[in-house]
């Protein structure tokens, strides 16, 4: 089994916070309509996938910076 590099963790991490706030607190939440708090998700999880591109991008750069190094 292949573990989860730094930015994968990272983001799984987030993710499963993200998603257990939202569980536990969005039913008791009474001052939102179920458009805003279904926005707010989207827009949550929307962030979470940039994150782990621009993390993903980050990671890969800096192996191809240490493979010129190494060359």
């Amino acid at each position: 089994m292949r573990f989860l590099r730094r930015p994968g963790l990272t983001v799984a991490l987030l993710f499963a916070y993200t998603t257990g706030m939202y569980i536990y607190f969005f039913p008791r939440n009474t001052e939102m309509s179920d458009t805003e708090k279904w926005l707010i998700v989207a827009a949550s999880y929307v962030m979470l996938l940039v994150l782990w591109l621009v993390l993903r991008r980050r990671e890969r750069l800096r192996r191809e910076r240490e493979d010129e190094m190494n060359r």
